[in-house]
């Protein structure tokens, strides 16, 4: 089942979607692990592994950190891939694949989408690459089964929202505010009106990231958004508290 089918058919049982992300091999892959088991319990519907790249220019500190530590660490993409296949067995969510352009450019496309989709990943999102840049990686990603999830943001103007709306599979990423991940987002009357414009350029099931981070944001967002995004805030109550600091925090958001 395709990423749009599949979270249609989640829709039609919960009233807001979830996605959160995991970087891979932060704090280390057993970590990630249990991170993803907590994730699990609480009906989490589809979960970013992030490839660690040297420079995450969409990342805010949390994550830049996370990605340093990675690659310290020593992890590789083909570690990725292996836990990503590890994951997409065992769990019940589905998986996308987050990067950066340069580990799609390394290893060329065809190698790319191949060890994406072997790895049971159902598509991938990768910021850092224009949509009018982007139309051979697509054009093959239709071929694979994968889909390329596309970030629309406040800062587009309505022809970049229709190319992106044209070209986007399985979902939008709608970014909830300028700059990186991380801050804080104020959900009023500038995020209402960003998502009436989003929609009018897609019909594509729509995630809002970037700073949701409490009930609160939760609630607001339900009926405008279909799904949440969450990483910073969930990795930060990784870092506090563990496995009973994740498990915390997603109990107190009421998901």
């Amino acid at each position: 089942m395709g990423l749009e089918d599949y979270l249609r058919e989640r829709k039609a049982h919960k009233d807001l979607l979830v996605m959160t992300h995991v970087v891979c091999g932060y704090p280390s892959f057993e970590d990630n692990w249990a991170e993803l088991e907590v994730m699990a319990e609480f009906g989490v519907d589809i979960v970013e592994l992030q490839f660690p790249f040297s420079e995450p220019s969409a990342d805010g500190p949390m994550f830049v950190r996370a990605n340093e530590l990675a690659l310290k660490r020593g992890v590789t993409p083909a570690d990725c891939f292996a836990f990503m296949k590890k994951v997409a067995d065992h769990f019940p969510f589905k998986v996308l694949m987050m990067g950066y352009y340069n580990t799609a450019f390394k290893m060329g496309a065809e190698t790319f989408l191949t060890r994406l989709r072997e790895a049971g990943g159902c598509g991938y999102i990768l910021p850092d690459l224009p949509v009018d840049e982007a139309r051979e990686l697509h054009s093959l990603s239709a071929q694979y089964g994968l889909d390329p999830v596309l970030l629309m943001t406040p800062t587009s103007t309505d022809r970049s929202l229709e190319k992106l709306g044209a070209a986007a599979r399985g979902m939008i990423y709608a970014v909830a505010r300028k700059g990186v991940t991380g801050s804080k987002t104020d959900m009023g009357d500038d995020l209402d009106q960003f998502l009436a414009r989003c929609r009018r350029h897609t019909n594509l099931p729509i995630g809002v990231g970037f700073g949701v981070s409490t009930r609160q944001d939760i609630d607001f967002l339900r009926g405008r958004a279909d799904m949440v995004i969450i990483g910073t805030a969930a990795l930060r109550a990784w870092e506090e508290g563990g496995v009973e600091g994740l498990r915390s925090f997603f109990r107190d958001l009421g998901i």
